[in-house]
């Protein structure tokens, strides 16, 4: 085939570029690059926070893009994706003449270019090179696992031996290990998930919500809390909080553990982790909800704002025929992707244009209905709602208290496990082992001989230097020694 029929084979050019060492450095820049965006916008907050920091149009903007959660969106783990192909077919391509030199029954031996070699080191023996071969050879296949005796000129002979070849994989093997552990993020990243849940002393639940999309998840077993304790600092911090769980399958419990922080629970490869806890809300406990709210209805067109006493089922008429509003429930936790926003009232917003939208409308964040319109598209951003006042008629006289957990599932991290091993193992035969040769050769000088040892090694050549040092002692020392 000609270079013209290479260079118009397409599959010729991809695989052009994905062997490119510019395309490893490019995706190693643009990587760092998109982490140091991930470190200067934090993860995973809740959304409020982000429109507070960024205001509507950057939070549009950053929202399409996965800045708030980078190491999930799907540009990340493409540049991860490619970033492996790019790994793995770069140590394709260097591979094979790396290939020739480990897997070689007989390797070629040329005796000049020892010779040509520094360090070397030479002495002299009183016996003639046939007494040296017998003994001479007998050290050198102790030390090399490879070995041949040539014949040289004048009655002379060359020893030559060899180890380490396989040592040259090691940086193939820190290749796999990177490789692995991208594609192992990339699959626990698209196959696993992360959601949280709460559940009351007694109770059982067997779906959570994950993390950002809100979506519900039902697991293929259920969790229950048989009970939950919270011990305090004397500052009144938490100082340690323990749930007791068991796994259900089909109503009958099958494990059983106490989880604290840092120990969770394992089962069918879902992780269950202690999150955070709290107190049910009120009306969880046989308790009056909280009495009358004074909510504030901001008009755009006008700028007016309009404040409203409501209460739990009473429908209110938004002033400038905005439309109606009516509170449904009261929930003392909301969760919204995967974040508690504390208590927050949930009603219904009547549009004039006859549409019925959820609203939330968190205690803590007046302005979180703002957003509103970016969360579904039929809402109207004519009327914003925020909670000015609340009138708690009742708290609870005896605390009882919810377990918030971390639901979570990583296929990929046993992969990524097994690269961590193999990065442990490739790096040690990298830096650590080498691939040693070297060439004894001995001239026969008639009654005495001259001998020359040379060898010479792939890394680390100032302890080659004291290995052929060493090499040249012990073979000097065979002549006291007979």
């Amino acid at each position: 085939m000609s270079d013209r029929e290479i260079a118009a084979d397409p599959f010729a050019k991809i695989w052009k570029f994905f062997a490119s060492v510019r395309l490893t450095i490019v995706l190693f820049l643009t990587l760092a690059a998109t982490s140091i965006i991930g470190t200067l916008i934090p993860q995973n907050e809740s959304p409020e926070a982000y429109f507070r920091a960024f205001g509507p149009f950057l939070y549009r903007l950053f929202d399409v893009l996965g800045l708030f959660d980078m190491y999930h969106s799907w540009w990340f783990q493409s540049l991860m994706l490619l970033l492996a192909a790019n790994v793995l077919i770069c140590s394709i391509e260097r591979l094979s003449s790396t290939w020739r030199i480990i897997f070689v029954r007989n390797p070629s031996f040329n005796l000049e270019r020892f010779r040509r070699l520094k360090p070397k080191k030479e002495f002299g023996d009183n016996r003639n090179a046939g007494a040296l071969k017998e003994s001479y050879s007998a050290v050198i296949a102790r030390s090399f696992r490879y070995w041949r005796v040539a014949e040289t000129d004048n009655n002379g002979f060359a020893i030559y031996g060899e180890k380490g070849r396989w040592t040259r994989l090691g940086v193939y093997i820190v290749h796999l290990s990177v490789i692995l552990m991208l594609v192992g993020g990339v699959i626990g990243s698209i196959f696993g998930f992360e959601g949280f849940v709460n559940i009351a002393e007694g109770d059982s639940a067997q779906q959570i919500r994950i993390r950002n999309s809100g979506e519900i998840r039902k697991l293929d077993f259920a969790i229950r809390c048989d009970d939950f304790d919270v011990s305090f600092y004397t500052t009144g911090a938490p100082k340690e909080f323990r749930s007791r769980l068991t796994i259900l399958e089909q109503g009958k419990p099958v494990l059983s553990k106490d989880i604290i922080v840092n120990d969770p629970l394992h089962y069918k490869g879902i992780s269950i982790f202690q999150s955070s806890y709290g107190q049910l809300a009120p009306q969880d406990q046989g308790l009056t909800p909280p009495g009358e709210v004074t909510l504030s209805f901001t008009s755009k067109a006008t700028g007016m704002i309009y404040e409203k006493k409501a209460a739990i089922g009473r429908q209110i008429d938004i002033p400038e025929n905005l439309g109606k509003f009516v509170i449904t429930e009261f929930n003392n936790n909301y969760n919204f992707r995967g974040k508690d926003l504390g208590g927050a009232f949930v009603g219904i917003l009547y549009q004039t244009d006859g549409a019925q939208i959820e609203v939330v409308l968190p205690i803590r964040f007046p302005s979180f209905d703002r957003m509103g319109p970016m969360f579904n598209k039929n809402r109207k951003d004519d009327v914003f709602i925020s909670v000015s006042d609340v009138d708690v008629k009742q708290e609870p006289a005896i605390a009882r208290y919810f377990t918030g957990l971390q639901v979570t599932r990583d296929p990929g991290v046993w992969i990524v496990y097994a690269g961590f091993i193999l990065m442990i193992i490739g790096c040690y035969i990298t830096f650590f082992m080498s691939h040693q040769q070297i060439c004894v050769e001995v001239i026969d000088k008639g009654k005495k001989s001259r001998i020359m040892v040379a060898g010479t090694s792939n890394k680390n050549k100032l302890a080659n230097a004291r290995k052929i040092s060493k090499m040249a002692h012990t073979l000097a020392n065979l002549e006291q020694r007979a």
